[in-house]
């Protein structure tokens, strides 16, 4: 019965799942067009990058990779210049109809760029994908009508916060008033008939980004939103390995005053620190792509297959 069950949701998913591979092959023709390797990299790391807020998953004296960001950033540091990769991520405690614990993130670094050559990357792989999935440029997503080819709103950060909230952002916002503002009274404002590029975010929430020159409490980040959906985010990646150094260990003492695992160190990324290029770096979320492309708010009717969480 309960392979009849799983056969019968299959059945259900069949044309989500057709389009979700449409998308899949548009997704790397785009890249490799545009002549980037296409890479693989461990799915099981021995020292995930201390992150605070995200918690990966045991596995058998390792850890499941929370992202491929610690791999690729030592293939740039290594000499590549134009990478990707689709892979399955892990994440512990992330669970809902936008978030599952496992899911497929689309990364993808160019050294001598910034976060605005990335956008541009974004904006071209969209339009590609959704013209090779539903015909045209633009999509409806829960009768949000979005032209994913007309000009992208960008919008500040302080902007946005100011003119949805009234409020103010000081240089180091309180974390849990800036995230509870962001998700429930600005996110459901943005991507309204055209994308938006939410940018340069406070530093404090930043660590892998680089502070902007003219204002060290901003870093140059990036956020795409699609009708309220987060889609993708990407950074100017920080270039001072001292700096960097000083924030993983500020973000692993931060796990451990919390009561988290606390990570072995990452020998090898540290060491690929020294010889980081000028880069910039875009992950974007496969499983809600799909979502917007099949017009669905569940993530889950885009994976074939959901084990408990």
């Amino acid at each position: 019965m309960t392979q009849l069950r799983t056969a019968d949701a299959v059945q259900c998913k069949r044309a989500n799942l057709e389009r979700r591979a449409e998308m899949l092959r548009a997704v790397r023709s785009f890249f490799a067009a545009r002549a980037f390797l296409e890479v693989e990299t461990p799915v099981r790391l021995h020292a995930p990058l201390p992150e605070r807020h995200i918690d990966a998953v045991p596995a058998d004296g390792l850890w499941l990779a929370t992202s491929a960001e610690p791999h690729m950033k030592q293939l740039l540091a290594a000499g590549c210049e134009r990478i990707m990769q689709i892979s399955k991520c892990f994440r512990r405690g992330e669970a809902g109809t936008r978030h599952h614990p496992e899911f497929t993130m689309l990364e993808w670094y160019r050294t001598h760029a910034d976060y605005r050559v990335l956008a541009d990357d974004a904006r071209a792989l969209l339009c590609d994908v959704s013209t090779a999935v539903c015909g045209d440029t633009t999509v409806v997503y829960q009768q949000t009508r979005i032209d994913l080819a007309a000009p992208w709103e960008w919008l500040s950060v302080d902007e946005a916060y100011q003119r949805y909230a009234e409020w103010r952002l000081e240089d180091q916002p309180e974390s849990f008033a800036f995230d509870c503002t962001m998700t429930q009274t600005i996110e459901p404002r943005l991507g309204i008939g055209r994308p938006t590029v939410l940018y340069d975010y406070p530093a404090c929430f930043c660590p892998m980004a680089e502070p902007l020159a003219h204002n060290a409490a901003r870093a140059a980040r990036l956020e795409i939103y699609l009708a309220g959906l987060e889609l993708a985010n990407g950074c100017t990646e920080r270039r001072d390995a001292h700096a960097q150094r000083q924030t993983l260990r500020e973000e692993q003492a931060a796990r451990q005053a919390m009561g988290k695992d606390v990570y072995p160190w990452p020998d090898a990324f540290d060491a690929a620190l020294e010889r980081m290029p000028a880069a910039a770096g875009m992950a974007l979320g496969l499983d809600r792509l799909a979502m917007v492309l099949c017009d669905t708010t569940s993530i889950e009717d885009v994976i074939a297959f959901c084990e408990p969480t």
